[in-house]
């Protein structure tokens, strides 16, 4: 079988063809480039480079969630896009999973970490000495309260992912049970752990049409919750203006803009042509 790994979570792009008998090829960037920029050129540097034909791939596999809204998006788009041209079936492979599949070996308590602001986490819990056990299923949750959760189970935890440089110290404050970090090389999201994980799904039967698959995000994006607090509190104007209405304090420029412009089209609609105003 030969499977195609998509990666894009997070701000790594990352690329890859796995079969059952090993991975024949990989393209991993952490840079700031948007992955409608990266993808499909990695997808196409890859398949000249090992001359791979499309056609002759089982299924796509590819990161779901949660992660970057926008990055799972685009992610999600070119897995089915490229289902739906080639008619090939999509694997949904969590990315809480996909990271923690890479630390084969390790008798810790596997624990992915994703950055989701304001103290919060997405996560999970694994072990993965010899097979592969979802110890608690990926979740979005409080950094202290996943503190708490791993002082309660006592394993000794290895942490991964984009959370730790930006929770280092709490967790070095907070936790008491004992812990280390995970190496550079594999602190990442990786599209070769997403193929591989595909090939164990796809043998199990774990399959979606293109038109079936969509993202796990596990919460709103921040674009939402901004406009559902707007309604709640009668500021529709001041969101509309690009004004923060309170969702929290890291509430980035772009996620306001997105329901500023939400906002701005629905005024224009109940306006009609002659405007607000």
């Amino acid at each position: 079988m030969k499977i195609l790994g998509i990666e894009s979570a997070s701000m790594v792009a990352s690329v890859a063809v796995a079969t059952e008998a090993g991975l024949l090829a990989e393209y991993t960037v952490d840079f700031k480039k948007t992955h409608s920029q990266t993808l499909l050129p990695m997808i196409d540097e890859i398949t000249r480079m090992v001359g791979l034909d499309l056609e002759t791939i089982d299924a796509i596999a590819v990161s779901a969630g949660p992660g970057s809204f926008t990055g799972l998006r685009i992610g999600s788009a070119t897995a089915k896009g490229i289902g739906l041209a080639l008619q090939k079936p999509l694997i949904s492979v969590p990315t809480m999973d996909a990271m923690a599949y890479g630390l084969y070996g390790t008798s810790a308590l596997i624990c992915p970490i994703m950055d989701a602001r304001r103290q919060q986490v997405y996560t999970g819990l694994y072990h993965f000495e010899r097979e592969f056990e979802v110890v608690m299923p990926q979740c979005a949750m409080d950094i202290r309260e996943l503190i708490r959760e791993l002082d309660r189970r006592g394993e000794r935890v290895i942490f991964l992912g984009d959370g730790v440089p930006v929770l280092k110290e709490v967790i070095a404050q907070e936790l008491g049970a004992p812990y280390d970090f995970a190496p550079l090389h594999v602190c990442r999201q990786r599209a070769a752990s997403v193929a591989v994980l595909g090939c164990v799904y796809l043998a199990e039967g774990r399959t979606q049409t293109a038109e079936e698959h969509v993202p796990e995000y596990l919460k709103k994006a921040q674009a939402e919750r901004e406009l559902e607090e707007a309604k709640r509190q009668g500021k529709m104007e001041e969101l509309a203006a690009g004004h923060s209405v309170g969702v929290g304090d890291t509430a980035d420029t772009e996620s306001r803009a997105g329901a500023a412009e939400a906002v701005g089209a629905g005024v224009g609609r109940a306006a009609g042509p002659g405007g607000a105003g």
